[in-house]
């Protein structure tokens, strides 16, 4: 089973699971009900954006969609997810009574700039640069980070990724508190 087949699976489970309908899932996602049902259908590639409106939507991590057994990261991006700026393979999801915190390696494409939505309350992300530079951050305050440094941003408003100065590589925690799933 390919990843479009396994996320599509994973959906549609998150969707039956919480009582939603296809046509709920659209209205609090944002994401078109056509949209939705060929990615449940697994003939839909998923971006990244459109996969996290809808685990937001849900009130589920993103690992809740892609864990499983996604292959490890390769220079080929196997078991990747595309944004419009962002690709991004988890690598470790990890689950206990506080929180659920998913573990990308992540590559932020040079002179491209993404947008990503909130997540769910409380949400947090932390990235660690192993090479190039990365502006990241909310939008109203995103700061510059090069190699071998991190920092810590709340992700539960809108926040930003880009790369001005060439391609920029990650490793990126993503914490969820279990509270608010």
């Amino acid at each position: 089973m390919g990843l479009n087949d396994e996320v599509g699976r994973r959906l549609r489970e998150l969707r039956t699971a919480r009582g939603l309908t296809l046509s709920e899932l659209a209205r609090r996602s944002g994401v078109g009900k056509g949209t939705l049902s060929e990615l449940e259908s697994g003939t839909r590639n998923p971006t990244l954006e459109t996969l996290y409106a809808l685990t937001t939507a849900l009130n589920r991590p993103l690992s809740a969609v892609l864990g499983g057994d996604l292959p490890p990261y390769t220079r080929q991006h196997e078991g990747a997810v595309f944004g419009s700026a962002v690709t991004a393979v988890l690598i470790e999801r990890h689950e206990n009574a506080e929180a659920v915190t998913d573990v990308f390696r992540i590559t932020i494409a040079a002179g491209a700039t993404q947008e990503s939505a909130a997540h769910v309350a409380g949400t947090t992300e932390s990235l660690m640069i192993l090479s190039g530079t990365a502006v990241v951050g909310t939008l109203d305050a995103p700061g510059s980070v090069g190699p071998g440094e991190s920092v810590c941003w709340p992700a539960d408003t809108a926040h930003l990724y880009s790369a001005p100065h060439g391609d920029a590589h990650g490793i990126l925690f993503v914490r969820y508190p279990a509270a608010a799933l």
